[in-house]
Order: C-alpha cells, then structure tokens, then sequence
C-alpha cells in the first residue's frame, strides 16, 4: 500500500512541474518586436500554435491597429480566439493569417485575447 502511495505521489510533482515548465516555456516578456507601423497603421502580429506568442506586446495608444494572428498547422485550443474588448469570437483556419482591425477608439488601455477554454492568452498594452 506505501509503495502505491509513494508512486502516487511522484505522478502528482512530474504532473505538476510539467505543468509550470509548460506555462513557463511561452514566455512573459514585455515584447515590442512585434509591432511595426507601415502607411499609417500600426501592425501587431501573433502566432497561435500551442499558446499564443508573444504573450505580451507594447503598442502605441490610439492609432488605427490591425492585429495579425497566424496560424502554422494550428489544430489545438489556440485557434479557437476570443477577445472580449472587441467582442471578437472565431475559430481561426489551421493555417494562414487572420487580420482583425482594431479602431484608435479601442487600442487604449489592455486588451486581453485568449482560447476558447481560456487555457491559453495573451494581452496586447497600448500605451
């Protein structure tokens, strides 16, 4: 009966650090790589694939913004997007791009994007 506990046990920390080392592995890194402004509009791109990338990016408040989330073989949760700000909600296509234009009036303050399981996010800053 030890043994069963003891075995227990050690499935519950391998699940448990798997987990963190997962969450971890995406990385919270204030990201400003993502960002380019052509003809007056300011670009965002993002990946989907396994989570979101980069999870975080500082943008310019109030500037016409289109967000690019791209998708490379992407059949997890991730493609399933939702941002509530922009009562946004749509299953992205397993590969390609998809542009969601963001008006000045909404690029202000934190807008959130996440999976439809909400498992997965990231936050674009404007600022």
């Amino acid at each position: 009966m030890q043994k069963s506990i003891l075995v227990s046990i050690c499935v519950s920390l391998l699940l448990i650090f798997g987990a963190f080392w997962f969450a971890g592995r995406q990385g919270g890194v204030d990201s400003t790589d993502a960002v380019s402004i052509v003809g007056g509009k300011q670009l965002i791109d993002i990946s989907a694939k396994g989570g979101y990338s980069p999870r975080v990016v500082i943008a310019k408040a109030g500037m016409p913004t289109v967000l690019r989330v791209a998708t490379r073989g992407t059949f997890d949760c991730s493609a399933s997007l939702v941002i509530p700000k922009l009562s946004y909600q749509k299953f992205l296509s397993p590969t390609g791009t998809e542009e969601i234009p963001i008006s000045p009036e909404q690029a202000q303050g934190t807008m959130q994007g996440l999976c439809s399981m909400g498992m997965y996010n990231f936050q674009i800053k404007f600022q």
